[in-house]
């Protein structure tokens, strides 16, 4: 059998180190679609060295080397076809906000393999930490098409039900024809996206978009779209890759806010202690209009229900091809 499930899950985890630098960063942002227009101070942020931040989701490229998908199908007990390859999902947990620039020590294992009678699924868990502790931690579902059937664990189910009521915010994003040729170069050299023969072998009619890039495109739609461009509120992010994108298609990013809970007596990250107060802040018993006095400032909840600290639920979808699903199951969980 190509996949032997004991094998993989009993092999030694794998440690590298992997480094970056801003070109790195920059690179990336261009390769899910940054920059336009290329004079936009939002824009900016992901683009100019002197005023750089990083998205989240470069996490999955960091390094430039091989991909979740291609790591997991080098590890022992695994040996399949890349034309059966495909990414299902990819879940993502930031413990600190990425830096410009680093150098990290990576370890990787399979955590899990399901049989899904038709195919199989492995889970490819990454940890990432630098000299100050851990950065992130990766987990990539990859999906292996008629490797199923021996009788193994099933798993979880990857489907989702749809975020109910009308989503609070909708945005499209263009994906440029050249997309998938320049985000490639950010280390997913898988010809499944530049190689129309490839593509043809794996059962697509023309190469299709990674489904990192449109992770990362997602990403970067609901952070300057609800957290005001700030990189830094991003907790976690989970996504299940529904379908495919082709380059030269339009993604319509449908975007679901909900509340999260904040312990009584929590303060959001850097609020100051009681009694603390700056110059021209209100006095005790003063009320910011429309906070409901004890709620959160920065989203003027309840003290116990706070939108800052909740979650975005994100459907996405192909705008050409009659919305048919690209992501669902995703979630983008906030400080």
């Amino acid at each position: 059998m190509p996949i032997d499930a004991a094998a993989a899950l009993a092999a030694a985890p794998r440690t590298g180190r992997i480094a970056w630098e801003a070109k790195d960063v920059q690179l990336y942002h261009l390769g899910i679609g940054a920059g336009v227009p290329a004079t936009d101070p939002r824009e900016l942020r992901y683009t100019l060295e002197s005023r750089l931040h990083v998205l989240p989701s470069f996490a999955t490229v960091a390094g430039a080397g091989a991909p979740g998908v291609i790591a997991g199908l080098s590890m022992p007990g695994v040996d399949v076809d890349l034309a059966r390859v495909l990414h299902g999902g990819q879940s993502l947990r930031v413990h600190r906000p990425i830096p410009v620039r680093g150098t990290a020590t990576a370890t990787s294992r399979i955590t899990a393999v399901y049989d899904k009678v038709t195919a199989a699924v492995l889970v490819l868990r990454t940890d990432v930490a630098d000299e100050e502790g851990p950065l992130w931690t990766g987990e990539a579902r990859i999906f292996v098409r008629g490797e199923g059937g021996w009788g193994g664990e099933r798993g979880p189910s990857g489907r989702a039900d749809a975020p109910a009521g009308e989503p609070g915010a909708v945005v499209e994003r263009r994906v440029r024809e050249d997309q998938a040729l320049l985000y490639r170069l950010s280390g997913d050299l898988n010809p499944l996206h530049a190689d129309p023969g490839f593509a043809a072998r794996a059962g697509f009619d023309r190469p299709v978009l990674h489904g990192l890039c449109t992770y990362g495109i997602t990403l970067k739609a609901v952070v300057d779209t609800l957290l005001d461009g700030d990189v830094t509120r991003v907790r976690d992010y989970t996504a299940r890759f529904a379908g495919v994108a082709y380059p030269g298609e339009t993604l319509r990013v449908r975007m679901w806010e909900e509340a999260g809970e904040r312990k009584p007596g929590e303060r959001k990250s850097g609020q100051r202690k009681s009694g603390q107060r700056k110059s021209g802040q209100r006095k005790s018993g003063e009320r910011r209009a429309g906070s409901g006095g004890r709620g959160c400032g920065a989203c003027g909840r309840g003290a116990r229900r706070c939108r800052a600290r909740g979650l975005v639920r994100v459907v996405v979808s192909a705008v050409e091809r009659g919305d048919v699903p690209v992501l669902d199951g995703t979630v983008v969980r906030r400080r």
